[in-house]
């Protein structure tokens, strides 16, 4: 074995320029990939994170009754999807209102009446696992006839929705083409070698060299490009995501601001793929030069 490893180094250090190409192909692939993944992994956090807190507004109609409001209460109540749920009086929604926008007052100098209308804010449960149990929730509250409209921002997180699964359709073409790419030059780059070795190795076949021995070199070669390729591709993306989330901007919620990377164990499996990529693509070049 410790031969084999000699050789593997001493072919890797001979054809620098074709190796380098190697593994900066499959870096890149690596890199890509990788990115997409952990693109899903947050995105995903983040809709999670807000179907949790999600809250949907219940805006009552004008002159409500004290009677209408209490049958309100009760029936929001009894919904298995509601969490928890609070009666928010128009006045004190127009207060709130002008807390949240106190660099802007003078846009309520003028303000004659209150515009705004009673509601109730609705947070709900976690049983409502997606936009459909959500909807669903919404049209029962819609349809209590005290209640005028409810928003809950469905057309916005029905549209983000679609874009990430948009970017998974893509993300699983893109990794499958440059995994084809770094198969494609991994095997030509052994090939290449193995064609500048082709008089030592009728040499070693001559003298009875297996095969199993003539091929250890260049597998353990190709296994050495993919760890190489597989480290350098996550060094690049741990550096952008470094920079990437020490500059985002701290007015963003703690649900968005807050991205993580890749697991140790998701990160090794990664290495062991692009070990798998280096191994398969001098297995296949492998195969067509012993059968030449």
């Amino acid at each position: 074995m410790i031969l084999h490893y000699r050789r593997a180094l001493q072919d890797i250090i001979n054809n620098r320029y074709l190796n380098a190409v190697t593994i900066v192909t499959i870096a890149l692939s690596i890199m890509i990939a990788s990115a997409f993944v952990l693109f899903f992994i947050n995105a995903n956090d983040i809709i999670a994170s807000w179907k949790k807190g999600i809250k949907i507004m219940a805006y009552l109609k004008p002159e409500v009754s004290e009677k209408q409001l209490l049958e309100l209460k009760q029936k929001i109540q009894s919904f298995s999807r509601v969490q928890t749920f609070m009666y928010i009086p128009k006045d004190e929604a127009l207060d709130n209102l002008k807390r949240q926008m106190r660099r802007q007052s003078s846009l309520f100098d003028n303000l004659k009446e209150n515009p705004l209308p009673d509601a109730f804010e609705i947070r709900v449960a976690p049983t409502a696992k997606n936009t459909e149990d959500i909807e669903t929730l919404a049209s029962e509250i819609e349809s209590l006839g005290a209640i005028e409209e409810v928003e809950y921002g469905q057309k916005w997180l029905g549209q983000f929705t679609n874009v990430i699964n948009l970017f998974r359709l893509t993300g699983y073409a893109l990794a499958g083409l440059f995994f084809m790419a770094a198969l494609f030059i991994v095997a030509n780059t052994s090939r290449l070698i193995l064609y500048s070795r082709r008089e030592e190795i009728e040499i070693m076949r001559l003298v009875g060299a297996t095969d199993g021995f003539i091929r250890a070199p260049f597998y353990i070669q190709g296994v050495i490009q993919g760890a190489l390729g597989g480290l350098s591709g996550l060094s690049a993306l741990l550096i952008a995501y470094l920079f990437v989330s020490s500059n985002i901007g701290h007015g963003m919620s703690a649900g968005i601001s807050h991205i993580r990377f890749l697991s140790p164990l998701f990160s090794i499996g990664i290495v062991f793929s692009s070990m798998f990529v280096g191994w398969l693509g001098c297995y296949l070049s492998l195969q067509q030069f012993i059968k030449a």
